[in-house]
């Protein structure tokens, strides 16, 4: 059906829902040639270091060559030690620029999110149909060709680097050993600065098919939009439980202050309003509580048992219920005749008589 065509964007919530699936954008490009950048510049600083740690090893055992020594275990626990050392030295730098390189990158993409889904134990993975029908996806065949691509351009990058290499070749013959080693590697580091260069290039174009195609995957229906509106808004019938049990809490709220009122305003039979002015405090009249029907006969009985005056004034009682909510001061136009009948009130207490 052509509603269930995803044509819209991912929202908000379906972006945090593949995000905890660990589901997020990364192009293993990206990390590779961070890694491999990262890598080849530190072996470039350190090269000369690596050179030192071997050379000063090679000559300390070599010239033992020329004495006599005692191959005992003493020998071999320094010769282990040297040999460690030199090995850590010229490769734990190294070692921890590309463990640190790979973190970081890989974590500039998802932003360092480890997902339990992708650690769980999935018995499909183990299913063979399965692997078989991931080799043959259109997913496959386009990393193929992406492949394909990547080594075309590699392969042409690096065999123009090895042919303007190649012409200084014969000069190798006058050179010693040392010289030697250093016009091999210069060559070395400029191919693969050649190869990295590329290598970034390819990778901004990986990075952006792979922003492309994860938009595309986690993209919705129209009807995945309703559902997911529905969700947020919550099913009818919870909210309106949730709706029916609020009402009930502001009622109860409401009816505990009517013992408070100064006086009730009320309709005979259809509207009560429960009214408090403090002089002190309140700029103008609050309405405590106010109903209608049902809830205005429990305002008139809680009234009366809290012996709390009441005054039948049919049109006020209506306007007030009208306009004014529960807590808030009365309108500017209520003020007259809601102050007569305070007045009145406070004149019938100062002289003891009930109403």
């Amino acid at each position: 059906m052509a509603g269930e065509d995803k044509t819209e964007k991912a929202s908000p919530k379906k972006r945090r829902d593949e995000r905890k699936k660990g589901n997020v954008l990364q192009s293993k490009d990206v990390v590779t040639v961070g890694v491999i950048a990262i890598s080849f510049y530190i072996l470039e600083f350190w090269t000369p270091h690596i050179f030192r740690y071997t050379t000063d090893i090679f000559h300390k055992y070599i010239s033992l060559m020329k004495t006599t020594y005692d191959f005992n275990d003493t020998f071999i626990t320094q010769l282990f030690k040297d040999m460690s050392f030199t090995i850590f030295a010229s490769t734990g730098l190294l070692a921890v620029a590309v463990m640190t390189a790979s973190v970081v990158f890989t974590g500039a993409q998802t932003k360092f999110l480890i997902s339990r889904e992708n650690i769980k134990f999935k018995f499909s993975k183990l299913n063979p149909l399965t692997g078989i029908k991931r080799m043959f996806s259109i997913r496959s065949m386009v990393e193929v060709i992406k492949n394909s691509i990547k080594i075309f351009i590699l392969g042409y990058v690096i065999y123009n680097s090895i042919i303007d290499s190649l012409i200084q070749v014969p000069s190798l013959v006058s050179l010693d050993l040392v010289a030697g080693v250093k016009f091999i590697s210069t060559s070395v580091m400029v191919i693969v600065k050649s190869v990295i260069i590329a290598f970034v290039v390819i990778s901004a174009f990986d990075f952006l098919y792979s922003w492309w195609e994860y938009e595309k995957n986690i993209r919705m229906s129209k009807q995945d939009v309703k559902e997911e509106y529905k969700q947020l808004e919550g099913d009818p019938h919870i909210k309106g439980k949730i709706k029916e049990k609020q009402r009930a809490i502001s009622m109860t709220r409401m009816m505990q202050q009517v013992p408070t009122a100064d006086v009730i305003i009320r309709n005979p039979t259809h509207y009560a309003i429960a009214i408090k002015y403090d002089i002190e405090k309140d700029k103008a009249p609050i309405v405590l509580a106010k109903g209608k029907d049902n809830i205005a006969m429990k305002i008139v009985e809680k009234a009366e048992e809290y012996k709390i005056n009441i005054v039948e004034n049919v049109p006020l009682a209506r306007a007030l219920y009208a306009s004014t909510d529960i807590n808030r001061e009365i309108p500017l136009e209520f003020y007259e005749p809601v102050a007569e009948i305070l007045a009145w009130v406070y004149r019938i207490k100062k002289k003891g008589k009930p109403v």
